[in-house]
């Protein structure tokens, strides 16, 4: 199919470029799924955080020579859990528990990036992603992990929604909540780990976000925005990464403007009802 002189389907003549593909619409859907629980706690910092939490650890592994999935995953589930607990003792807010762990994350990695020029590559498509360089490994990676997050959220759905919503009533009828919260930060942080080689640790909260928010201003109904919001995730890596081949732009931030502009189009189309939606989200 040739459209304006462009051939839509020379890119996918390439392995490398068929492997984007696939594990960028995983991941936007992954994204999606984990990102409607992320939105409905105010918890919009939290992808952000646990983003730079887990550039710590890649800086680690890269320096010591190591799969970055093992320093980040370890790093990453060790900041999650631990922020998780600060926030649970409410000595101070999660908004601060949060800032703690990662900046000090964060700081680490710079300081190793500093000290140890060689990492520098490694650490540059953790930060920026590196879509079009994924292996094998990072698809199998990547679809694991989606296929797990399904089966907890499918099986725990009733405790994770009621936690999110009355924490406090939840645990008085028998709900674990510090595990259910545990385990929503277990599963961000592994979401984090295999995707940040598609989007970046920078604009990877975004994709937790965005598609979330679109499916909430579309609906009033978690299980509706359980399937909106994966598929608009899944849609923007699609479409992000076919129009960055043939516009030469950034795959991860081509991928985020997608997203944006599915926001935009529909924030303007839902009017009112939209804005109070989202607005709403604020008070939950």
């Amino acid at each position: 199919m040739i459209l304006l002189g462009l051939d839509l389907f020379e890119p996918y003549h390439f392995a490398f470029f068929r492997n984007g593909v696939l594990v960028a619409t995983i991941a936007g859907a992954l994204c999606g799924v984990l990102g409607v629980f992320v939105v409905l706690r105010g918890m919009s910092y939290i992808g952000h955080g646990l983003s730079h939490a887990v550039f710590g650890g890649a800086a680690a592994s890269a320096v010591m020579g190591l799969n970055y999935f093992v320093g980040a995953g370890v790093w990453g589930v060790w900041s999650g859990v631990l922020i998780g607990r600060i926030a649970r003792r409410r000595i101070i807010g999660a908004d601060a528990a949060i800032g703690v762990v990662t900046t000090a994350s964060f700081a680490l990695g710079l300081a190793l990036l500093n000290r140890y020029g060689q990492a520098k590559k490694s650490i540059e498509a953790v930060l920026f992603g590196s879509v079009l360089g994924v292996k094998t490994s990072d698809i199998i990676a990547v679809t694991v992990v989606t296929v797990v997050v399904v089966i907890i959220v499918v099986m725990a759905y009733r405790k994770m929604v009621f936690a999110t919503f009355d924490p406090d009533v939840a645990e008085v009828t028998g709900v674990q909540v510090q595990w259910v919260e545990a385990l929503l930060m277990v599963m961000l942080s592994l979401t984090i780990l295999v995707t940040m080689r598609v989007i970046g640790t920078l604009l990877i909260s975004a994709l937790l976000v965005i598609p979330a928010s679109v499916s909430r201003m579309t609906t009033n109904s978690i299980a509706r925005m359980l399937w909106v919001s994966p598929i608009v995730g899944a849609a923007s890596g699609f479409i992000g990464m076919n129009m960055a081949y043939h516009l030469d732009t950034s795959v991860s931030a081509t991928i985020i403007l997608v997203a944006a502009a599915m926001f935009a189009v529909v924030y303007g189309a839902t009017g009112v009802r939209g804005r109070v939606r989202i607005s709403a989200l604020h008070h939950v």
